[in-house]
């Protein structure tokens, strides 16, 4: 009679299919796993390796610069006497390189006495013959230097009056509120050319 495989023999071979499943399994189970983790990684390394997106370009504020012409501009250039052309000759070596946004440009001629900065240009000239104006005329005090200011179609013009050697400065339309134009100029002249002798009534520096 033969006799039937011992139960010790049976069970390695019932066994085997159940590890083997549960291999494939645990191996499944590891793989659903990793693979978020290897997408977010992929994920950050790409990231890190694209390059950056170009930057919004800046919206236009107050502050910005202005576009304008480097062409010189033009301004007449009188004969000064000896005097006069040696303080206008040191107020230009004094004025700023720009008048808050407004890069200062060349001038057609008499760069030791005028000036100009931006586009439409802000003029500087200094010499020449004194304002003519009334008593009742007004004056206007920027930064200790005081100014008869003259309303022309298209700019403003104020010339000092309490100063040993006139200084004129033209200030177009485009350029609102022309008393804040004029103050780091005004400073300027404080530093380079003497105050007159005498005042007009309402001048107050």
């Amino acid at each position: 009679m033969t006799s039937s495989p011992a139960p010790e023999e049976s069970r390695p071979a019932d066994q085997a299919p159940r590890r083997d499943r549960a291999t494939r399994r645990a191996a499944l189970i590891a793989t659903l796993v990793a693979l978020p983790i290897t997408v977010a990684v992929a994920g950050i390394t790409f990231a890190k390796l694209s390059p950056d997106s170009p930057a919004a370009a800046p919206s236009p504020s107050a502050t910005a610069a202005r576009p304008q012409s480097t062409a010189p501009v033009e301004l007449p250039a009188p004969t000064l006497a000896e005097r006069p052309a040696v303080v206008c000759r040191a107020l230009v070596s004094q004025l700023p390189d720009s008048v808050r946004d407004l890069r200062q440009r060349p001038v057609t001629s008499g760069p030791e006495q005028n000036a100009a900065y931006g586009d439409p240009a802000l003029t500087v000239a200094c010499g020449g013959s004194p304002p003519v104006f009334a008593k009742t005329d007004e004056v206007w005090t920027v930064n200790k230097v005081c100014w008869h200011p003259v309303e022309e179609a298209d700019a403003t013009v104020l010339t000092t009056v309490d100063r040993e050697t006139p200084v004129r400065v033209r200030i177009p339309r485009d350029y609102a509120q022309p008393l804040q134009w004029v103050a780091p100029i005004a400073d300027a002249i404080v530093s380079a050319v003497p105050s007159a002798k005498t005042a007009p009534a309402g001048c107050t520096p």
